[in-house]
C-alpha cells in the first residue's frame, strides 16, 4: 500500500495508473504490486469421515436406543423466541438422534 506523500492518503490504482484519490498527486515512476497469496494446487477430492468430523460438545446421557453413556449435543431454536430452545443429542456409538424440549 502507498501513501501521498502530499496528504497522507492512499494512493490507488486505476486501470494501471496510479493516483491519490483526495488531492490528484500523481507519483513518478511505477508502483510496484506485490502479492502475498499464493494458491496451492491440492490433490483432488477430499472425502470428510462425518464421525471424526463432528465438533459437538459430548456429555454423559443414556441413548433411548443402545443405552451408551455417551452422546454429542447441540441446541436450536425450533419454537417462538419467547419458548426455551430444544436439545438434540446423536449418540456416539450408534449415531441415534433424539430431542429434548425444556
Amino acid at each position: 500500500m502507498e501513501f501521498c506523500p502530499k496528504c497522507g492518503s492512499v494512493i490507488l490504482m486505476n486501470d494501471k495508473k496510479a493516483s491519490c484519490a483526495r488531492c490528484s498527486y500523481k507519483p513518478k515512476g511505477t508502483i510496484k504490486i506485490q502479492s502475498t497469496e499464493s494458491i496451492a494446487k491440492g490433490s483432488g477430492i477430499v472425502i470428510i469421515d462425518e464421525r471424526k468430523a463432528n465438533t459437538n460438545p459430548v456429555v454423559q446421557i443414556k441413548c433411548p436406543k443402545c443405552k451408551n453413556n455417551e452422546a454429542y449435543f447441540w441446541t436450536l431454536q425450533t419454537r417462538s423466541g419467547d419458548e426455551s430452545e430444544t436439545k438434540f443429542y446423536k449418540c456416539k456409538k450408534c449415531d441415534y438422534t433424539w430431542r429434548k424440549y425444556r
